[in-house]
């Protein structure tokens, strides 16, 4: 993989096209029937909630010098900017998860709040997971309970995702953005954290 190629899958699959990418398969695949409107207004909140306004707050932290790059690269870069993030997915989970409508695509942002909480703790340990890895690995175990929960075949875009998850976590070694172990504990993070927030939904 060279290092231009490397650069273009860190900036494609950037950690905040997860949770509306995340949002779409979700509503292209779940068996049951929603109202358009319904869709169109849940999307478009999650789309501004989830990637516009991070994008804009991404673009004034580096505006102001609070970060220097778009990846965060830096242990205190990514302090300030994870726990908007947090208050970001536990705000778009509660209205998801409160309209009962969609309450298994409120667990999907539920088990990346979590996911941010625990990259905030490991911060104050001196570690940064991968974000990118932590992403896709959440949005795979999405898709595994999504799967189960509605019994719905997802085989052949999950064996895409795992690809698609070495090529991400190869660029980021590649870009000397992480270690080895960086990369593996962002995507186990990204996968458990979701599997957790599922399993407490199912047992309540």
């Amino acid at each position: 993989m060279t290092l231009k190629f490397s650069k273009f899958i860190s900036y494609f699959f950037h950690p905040i096209n997860f949770s509306i990418l995340g949002a779409i398969l979700y509503f292209l695949f779940i068996p049951k029937y929603i109202f358009k409107p319904q869709e169109h207004t849940i999307l478009i909140v999650i789309f501004l909630g989830t990637y516009i306004f991070p994008l804009i707050l991404l673009f004034l932290l580096k505006k102001f010098g609070m970060i220097k790059s778009y990846y965060m690269d830096t242990i205190e870069e990514r302090k300030f900017p994870t726990l908007l993030f947090i208050s970001l997915t536990y705000i778009i989970g509660n209205w998801l998860f409160k309209s009962s409508i969609v309450d298994i695509l409120a667990l999907f942002y539920f088990g990346f709040g979590l996911g941010l909480i625990i990259s905030y703790i490991m911060l104050y340990l001196k570690t940064k997971i991968s974000l990118h890895a932590a992403s896709i690995g959440g949005l795979i175990g999405f898709l595994l309970y999504f799967s189960y929960y509605y019994k719905i075949n997802l085989l052949i875009i999950l064996i895409l995702l795992f690809i698609l998850s070495g090529l991400i976590s190869t660029s980021r070694l590649k870009l000397k953005a992480h270690k080895l172990s960086e990369v593996i504990f962002g995507f186990t993070i990204g996968v458990s954290t979701q599997i957790i927030v599922f399993l407490v939904y199912y047992m309540m």
